[in-house]
């Protein structure tokens, strides 16, 4: 509510890295298990790095426009279109660009995108509950939330909005890719998240601020119900979130299947349910952009269509369907859970259905969020679609008649095809893929990466400051050299010592000539 709520970057940082604080804690709920304690803290430390963008962009704020209050900065703004900044190399760099890149590194890490996108899929290690919490409607949806609020700013940079569109492209396509083999149920979900969040990246590098939290509303919805529907099913097999140990839960689980269904429909994009609005919005909203990276965007959020439809479905079907895959006594034991967990299930269903049928008209094509988003004319492809808008029935039919929905149906038939019918294609596939198989499993090595070349340098440093500043510069040198020296010295010193008073004398004799020497030369 602090970050949501705030009138100026003090109150909105303050916000910001409250749910960073919270974020740790929850995910670390099971606080003796080591994987959960690695999990928060990589998400905490991920953070931190796209917190130090963002504290750097407030910084630039408040050197330049002398404030940071909304109303004031985004006032000025306009009168800083122009204005440059020197960076690395003396070459003059768009002020308003590097604040909004500076931002938006903020919106990297908070959002997951790549390839700050790394800790999330970790984070799963925390409670089902509060994975449906923070990775669904919350902490993950900040940056979304910020980048928004922040249109005044981004409208003023084609640079910066291009560098969105592009990340957030690349994540929506490259993330659900490693969808497709995961086994985990709770990582199949939190890719999922991932790929959801780069399509709202990309509508706010396409200027679509509304389409994208409109997607951010939707998605709340169906991906909270996905997880409650996952932790539905590792309640019933005694903890198991290995999908090649189910099957066959449809006839155990009622109400959790027909609700993860829902959740499935609405995530794949398939009409009337709420993600079909909301992602269709942001394919019409990136086809129209003519921002330099559209081209590429408008080819990934269409392929993401086939391919999150293919790993929902593959989800549904080895969770539900076929032949139960369990031990006999987890079998035993199968039920439905109690209603405590179906009826926030049922609950979510719901709005999983008519949310994109009642907020599509006010939140996208109307004016819902009034002054609050800035849009300037000729930035972005919603005024021509505001132009079309002829009602919630004629977009539906429209939408059965597109690509995408071709596409979500395609890939709903392949996953049928290959987990109902000849099941051991997958198998076959993942055989032969060979390199292409090792880079998803290994998540494209980007946690190798930040493992050898991040923290291992880090480490080096460390090291290397440990041996050098610590040890040798400053115990060697300054602390242990300090006290050789004044040893040696004192060594020295110590032998004028001889306790002979006619050596004092003489020491005595000569000092008074010294000074009468010197006090004759002054004369």
């Amino acid at each position: 509510l602090m970050l949501v709520m705030a009138n100026n970057f003090v109150q909105l940082f303050f916000g910001w890295e409250a749910v960073g604080l919270v974020s740790y804690l929850l995910i670390g709920f099971w606080y003796t298990r080591p994987t959960a304690i690695y999990a928060n803290l990589k998400a905490f430390l991920v953070n931190r790095v796209g917190d130090l963008g963002f504290l750097l962009g407030i910084a630039l704020i408040q050197a330049h426009f002398g404030s940071l209050d909304y109303a004031t900065v985004f006032q000025q703004a306009p009168d800083f279109a122009r204005d440059t900044i020197e960076l690395c190399g003396g070459a003059p760099v768009s002020l308003i660009t590097v604040i909004c890149l500076l931002l938006f590194v903020g919106a990297m890490g908070k959002s997951a995108q790549m390839p700050l996108h790394v800790w999330l899929p970790d984070s799963m290690e925390g409670p089902t509950p509060i994975s449906a919490l923070i990775h669904a409607a919350t902490m993950v949806t900040a940056g979304i939330f910020m980048v928004s609020r922040m249109s005044p700013l981004f409208e003023l940079s084609p640079t910066a909005r291009s560098t969105v569109l592009v990340i957030g492209a690349c994540t929506a396509l490259f993330m659900a890719f490693l969808g497709l083999i995961q086994n985990d149920i709770k990582r199949v979900v939190a890719y999922s998240t991932l790929s959801q969040l780069g399509y709202m990246t990309v509508a706010l590098g396409a200027s679509a601020y509304p389409v994208a939290i409109f997607h951010l509303g939707t998605h709340a919805f169906f991906k909270a119900l996905l997880f409650l529907g996952a932790g539905s099913v590792i309640h019933a097999m005694h903890h198991e979130q290995d999908m090649r140990k189910m099957g066959g839960l449809r006839r155990y689980m009622p109400i959790t299947y027909v609700t993860a269904l829902i959740g499935s429909l609405a995530l794949a994009g398939i009409p009337p349910f709420a993600g079909f609005f909301s992602k269709d919005a942001i394919i019409e909203a990136v086809r129209a952009s003519h921002l330099p990276g559209s081209g590429f965007a408008s080819f990934a959020v269409l392929a993401g269509v086939f391919v999150t439809a293919f790993y929902s479905f593959r989800m549904l079907f080895m969770t539900f369907h076929g032949k139960p895959r369990m031990d006999h006594h987890t079998r035993e034991h199968l039920h439905e859970s109690p209603w405590v967990i179906t009826l926030p299930l049922i609950m979510l269903a719901i709005p999983s259905v008519i949310a994109g049928w009642i907020f599509i008209g006010p939140m996208v094509m109307g004016d819902y969020f009034g002054s609050s988003i800035t849009l300037l004319p000729g930035t972005g492809a919603l005024p021509e679609m505001r132009e079309a808008w002829r009602g919630v029935g004629p977009f539906v039919v429209e939408g059965v008649q597109s690509l995408p929905f071709w596409l979500a149906i395609s890939g709903v038939a392949l996953a049928a095809a290959f987990y109902l019918k000849w099941t051991h294609i997958p198998a076959t596939i993942a055989r032969e893929s060979g390199a292409i198989y090792t880079l998803l499993d290994n998540k494209y090595y980007f946690d190798r990466f930040n493992e050898i070349f991040i923290a291992g340098g880090a480490r080096c440093v460390g090291r290397g400051l440990w041996k050098l500043g610590d040890t040798k510069f400053i115990d060697g040198w300054i602390v242990n050299g300090s006290a050789q020296l004044v040893g040696a010295l004192s060594t020295r010193l110590r032998r004028i010592q001889t306790g002979y008073i006619y050596h004092y004398a003489f020491a005595m004799i000569f000092g008074v000539f010294f000074l009468m020497s010197l006090w004759f030369i002054k004369a």
